[in-house]
């Protein structure tokens, strides 16, 4: 496992306070990892901490809006205080459509709100971590990692979720991007795609039975995903296993699309 010690790495997780974030996050201290979770909510935060405990890479919690560039720059400067240095960042933070409204009668104000936290969060959070990763390159540190939290939902047709989806598939674009402009600098660029996963933004869907009669005979592995099934692909791209893997976006949704 020696190719998987992430001892020298450091990670943030935004929204790694729960779900899909707090899976990645136990995921790579366990491996060694040293981990600033960044999340809005205090208790949840504390309570993230608990969960990972110790045993692995140091962890750390910060209260931080994805949405306030302020903020942003402010948790990373204590990140960096705390660890020295921030070689992956992983957008996970973001808010979910729920699929309750129709295109024609979207309010601007969901749709400006959804584009600024799913979209515009990733900008800010990747800009302020890319430019701390090629200062380093710069003085001859070649490493970096941007992996945002994408959606199945990005390259399906998503009704009465158009706005969510949209900005999924953006990062999806962003990932190109940006694994093309930096990768002289050591720098990937990946997103990972869920697809139907327990947590808390899809708590009210598996709670109904009629979606989970429709949408279980479609899964070949015949279960909802767990935040813990992120862990290994967060490790793998921590590692310098994949130096050479970038622009991709991982699809993990246990066969749901191609069934």
């Amino acid at each position: 496992m020696k190719d998987f010690d992430l001892s020298n790495r450091v990670a943030i997780i935004t929204g790694g306070n729960g779900g899909i974030g707090l899976g990645m996050a136990a995921a790579l201290a366990r491996n060694g990892c040293g981990v600033s979770i960044w999340g809005r909510n205090t208790k949840k935060n504390d309570d993230a901490l608990q969960k990972i405990g110790t045993g692995g890479g140091k962890v750390e919690a910060r209260v931080c809006d994805v949405t306030d560039r302020a903020a942003i720059e402010d948790a990373f400067r204590g990140t960096l205080q705390t660890f020295g240095r921030v070689d992956g960042c992983f957008a996970n933070a973001g808010i979910g459509g729920g699929g309750r409204r129709s295109f024609i009668d979207r309010t601007e104000e969901e749709w400006r709100q959804m584009m600024t936290t799913n979209l515009d969060g990733v900008y800010r959070v990747f800009q302020v971590a890319a430019r701390h990763m090629v200062e380093r390159a710069e003085k001859g540190d070649k490493f970096g990692r941007l992996v945002p939290t994408s959606s199945l939902a990005s390259i399906s047709g998503t009704a009465r979720n158009e706005h969510y989806a949209i900005t999924k598939a953006g990062l999806n674009a962003l990932v190109r991007a940006l694994g093309v402009e930096l990768a002289r600098y050591g720098i990937t660029a990946n997103a990972i795609l869920p697809g139907w996963i327990k947590s808390e933004m899809t708590e009210g869907l598996f709670g109904n039975d009629k979606f989970v009669t429709n949408v279980m005979p479609r899964i070949p592995m015949r279960r909802f995903g767990e935040p813990e099934d992120f862990g290994g692909i967060a490790v793998y791209l921590m590692s310098g296993l994949s130096s050479y893997h970038t622009t991709d976006t991982f699809l993990i949704d246990g066969g749901y699309a191609v069934f």
